[in-house]
């Protein structure tokens, strides 16, 4: 309210100031000539008089002359007063105007607007600094979980691209650069509700400064940021980024691990993908040479991925020494057939087309088909709105980095033991993957699969933490009961248990919980549902306990055999 304030008595100082000597010059005037009362006797105009004569005469109202009528001389000094005060009128008006027209004037009620809007947010909110395609959809997966957000971004178009966005709730959003500390704190940083900063935007250096801005304002705010670079990477993880999100990192990972252990690769893809495929033999993707169309930030991943797990691959790229490529590669885009001759295409199983440019990697996909119709094909979808062509091209795994962070964010808010799980997944046998993997589908079929983590504490878990305060125990099984029915399990498979520095897959249903128990669910997300609404509820907890039903108290029995009573004596 300071900068409005300023910039309107800026911006309005020389129109006021010529209000106020006009005003001045003309009461002024009205006051010093003299004037004649009915009777003809002469009469001088007090200020009162002339400036309530003024002051409607200067907007043209026209009351007439008080309080008796004028000589000639005042008629000619309310000509010329009338004119001096409505084009001074007209010049203020416009002065007005012109100020709240000002883009400057404009950002400034915008952001006191935005900054009133946030503080009056009462519900748990994440700031998501970067409303991109990435932001689109995690605020849209927010939204279905009826979880608020804060936007941020430098780009005008994508704040009024939210405008039009149906939430069913409205979305405080600032066109700004986040990475200044004050934009962070206006956008409600240090707000109680706050539960967490996204760092989404497409300029690692940017989601470096929000990172480090809000690990500095706000220690021990949760902190998960985008980038695309190792070297930004390290950055992030030195001052302490919660979670670090590389999209090409995670996609190499994942098609290794599509090409390694595809059953590992089903188990990942059920757990992250929200559409993941139905459940009947993982597809394995062929072993032996791949091909690598661009070596950016995603072919340098995919190859390091690759060397890791001993794939062969060759490397098409057209401009080695930018990109700082090996030796023995094969120089152009993949977008001709004699560069994939070059690159022996007839004789591999696969080829990855990882460009910048979505028109290169379709061409590169169909005229890589044409010369080895068996391949198996991966491409790198960069632009959403591309989304049609990538699906008509039958691409048999399509790359898009926006959806893929926007799925590890989701998985990060959800279930922060989910990322734990993958990790330790990867060192566990095919037959214990495929044993998870059955369970999952027995209890999911082909619906979408959710997951979740509940940790036993006071706060989260109130009812349970009862039941340990009177040293009555409470197994896991008890957990999965469903509160309608005890004799019937829900619709969940408990895939890891976290308690101080022990991690337990797949925990017994027999095993006894802790305070501070962190117990990672998969199933249905109403199951969820059900699930926090019991471990609060005592009167369930009782009921999945012992059987005893809170409607079965001593009172409803006696007031039910009232009733029953007094039916039998109506009949």
């Amino acid at each position: 309210m300071n900068s409005i304030l300023f910039i309107l008595l800026r911006r309005l100082r020389a129109p006021m100031i010529l209000l106020i000597i006009v005003y001045a010059v003309s009461i002024l005037g009205f006051v010093q000539i003299p004037g004649m009362d009915h009777e003809g006797n002469p009469w001088q105009m007090g200020f009162f008089h002339a400036f309530y004569f003024v002051s409607f005469m200067s907007t043209t109202i026209g009351f007439g002359e008080i309080p008796y009528p004028f000589t000639d001389a005042q008629r000619f000094w309310a000509l010329i007063c009338l004119y001096a005060t409505v084009v001074s009128w007209i010049y203020s008006v416009g002065a007005v105007l012109s100020v709240f027209r000002d883009d400057a004037f404009i950002r400034i009620m915008k952001r006191n607007r935005f900054q009133k809007q946030v503080k009056r947010i009462a519900e748990p909110f994440y700031l998501i600094c970067g409303y991109g395609e990435t932001g689109l959809l995690v605020l849209n997966k927010l939204a279905e979980r009826n979880i608020h957000a804060v936007i941020v971004d430098v780009q005008q178009n994508r704040i009024d691209a939210l405008e039009v966005d149906n939430l069913g709730y409205k979305v405080p959003s600032l066109c700004g650069d986040a990475s200044r500390p004050d934009v962070l704190q206006d956008a409600g940083l240090k707000h109680n509700y706050c539960i967490g900063v996204l760092a989404i935007t497409n300029n690692d250096h940017a989601n470096l400064a929000i990172s480090i801005a809000s690990k500095l304002i706000m220690p021990n705010r949760p902190v998960i940021s985008r980038t695309e670079s190792r070297d930004y990477a390290a950055n992030l993880d030195s001052f302490g980024t919660d979670h670090i999100v590389d999209p090409f990192e995670a996609f190499s990972n994942y098609l290794t691990m599509a090409i390694c252990s595809p059953y590992h690769h089903a188990l990942y893809d059920w757990l992250t993908n929200p559409e993941h495929r139905a459940l009947s033999e993982p597809a394995q993707s062929p072993k032996g040479r791949w091909i690598i169309c661009g070596f950016g930030r995603f072919g340098k991943a995919l190859r390091q991925q690759f060397i890791k797990n001993h794939i062969e691959a060759t490397i098409i790229e057209p401009d080695p020494k930018a990109t700082q490529a090996p030796d023995d590669i094969v120089i152009g885009i993949g977008t001709e057939a004699v560069t994939l001759c070059e690159a022996h295409v007839e004789g591999a199983v696969g080829i990855v087309a990882g460009t910048a440019d979505d028109a290169n990697n379709l061409s590169i996909i169909m005229t890589a088909k044409e010369l080895n119709p068996t391949l198996y094909t991966v491409a790198r979808q960069n632009e959403q709105a591309n989304e049609d062509i990538f699906d008509a091209a039958e691409i048999d795994i399509i790359m898009k980095p926006s959806v893929m962070m926007s799925n590890h964010i989701m998985s990060l808010i959800k279930a922060p033991l989910l990322i734990n799980f993958l990790k330790k997944i990867q060192q566990e046998e095919t037959t214990w993957v495929k044993q998870i993997l059955t369970q999952l589908e027995d209890v999911i079929g082909n619906q979408s699969l959710d997951s979740w983590s509940v940790t036993v504490s006071p706060w989260e878990t109130e009812g349970i933490a009862e039941i340990m305060g009177q040293q009555k125990d409470y197994l896991l099984k008890h957990l999965v009961t469903d509160p309608d029915d005890r004799t019937i399990h829900l619709p969940v498979v408990p895939l890891l248990l976290h308690h101080d520095d022990q991690y337990i897959l797949a925990p017994p249903l027999n095993h006894k919980l802790k305070m501070g128990d962190s117990i990672l669910f998969s199933g249905h997300y109403q199951a969820s549902r059900k699930m926090r609404w019991a471990t609060n509820d005592i009167t369930t907890i009782h009921y999945i306990l012992n059987g005893i039903n809170g409607l079965e108290s001593p009172l409803w029995r006696w007031l039910t055999g009232i009733f029953s009573r007094t039916s039998k004596n109506d009949i």
